[in-house]
């Protein structure tokens, strides 16, 4: 008897967890049988706007054929590039800015200005000064993707409880351990939520810069596609993007629940 009843409250929780899962689920197939019957019945046209099977089926020419792949695997290519260089800047201006009055000082309003700078005004400058290459590309990921990272961390770092400074100091911690063992720590959780922001810029500014005189990537094909009147395939490409996008967002929020165990709201029940 102990044994059954035991069984009762998982039983319950899975079933709880399955209905809202397809209560989750219910308005997104919803509205796809919505979007299918209005193109069956022409209702919308497909030239405009085409039916989920016409894009499964694109999707699945271009997996079948190889030619997603190796579009895919060269923006994974430029937006890697692009994030590293992005996240280290913008990691090191935070530090520089965050822990000292006269780095604020020195980069913070010249950080600002640039930040409000659109990806489409700095397109021509990029390609007069870097060429046509993959290096405008990847400059304008990294540019776009260090911003998140440098407000975030610097008010992270700012933000740390002085209180906790305040006790930690009078254990005679010099102002580097001060900084590796309480600062940094403290300022993680900003530096991963900045993480977070900065993956989704970078996809976007991805889309921008391989309209700039790219041979390869989703962009590419996007554009690709257009000239050629496929809103079917522009549409695939629009769901890579934002597929990529959430993968990328999973990622952190993984490396969030280790690295941040040791918060409370961490903690299982």
């Amino acid at each position: 008897m102990r044994a059954a009843t035991a069984k009762k409250p998982g039983r319950s929780s899975r079933a709880a967890a399955l209905t809202a899962g397809l209560r989750r689920c219910a308005v997104p197939l919803a509205l796809l049988a919505l979007w299918q019957t209005s193109v069956g019945l022409s209702w919308i046209s497909t030239r405009s706007i085409p039916s989920p099977t016409q894009i499964l089926l694109a999707f699945w020419e271009l997996t079948a054929s190889g030619e997603l792949a190796v579009h895919l695997l060269v923006s994974l290519g430029r937006v890697s590039a692009g994030l590293a260089i992005g996240v280290s800047a913008g990691t090191v201006c935070a530090l520089v800015a965050g822990l000292s009055k006269r780095g604020e000082d020195a980069l913070d309003a010249l950080l600002q200005m640039l930040r409000t700078l659109p990806h489409l005004a700095l397109v021509p400058l990029f390609i007069l000064w870097f060429g046509i290459g993959e290096a405008p590309k990847i400059a304008l990921v990294a540019l776009g993707s260090a911003f998140p990272i440098y407000l975030n961390l610097f008010a992270g770092i700012r933000t740390v409880d002085a209180k906790v400074v305040e006790a930690v100091s009078t254990l005679g911690l010099t102002r580097r351990e001060l900084i590796a063992l309480v600062i940094l720590p403290g300022a993680l959780p900003s530096f991963l939520t900045g993480l977070r922001y900065a993956l989704g810029v970078a996809w976007l500014s991805l889309v921008v810069g391989e309209q700039i005189n790219a041979s390869s990537g989703i962009g590419y094909l996007a554009m690709t596609a257009r000239d050629f009147l496929r809103t079917d395939v522009i549409i695939v490409a629009l769901i890579v993007y934002a597929i990529l996008g959430l993968l990328a967002d999973l990622i952190v929020r993984v490396i969030e629940r280790s690295a941040l165990a040791w918060r409370p709201a961490f903690i299982k029940e």
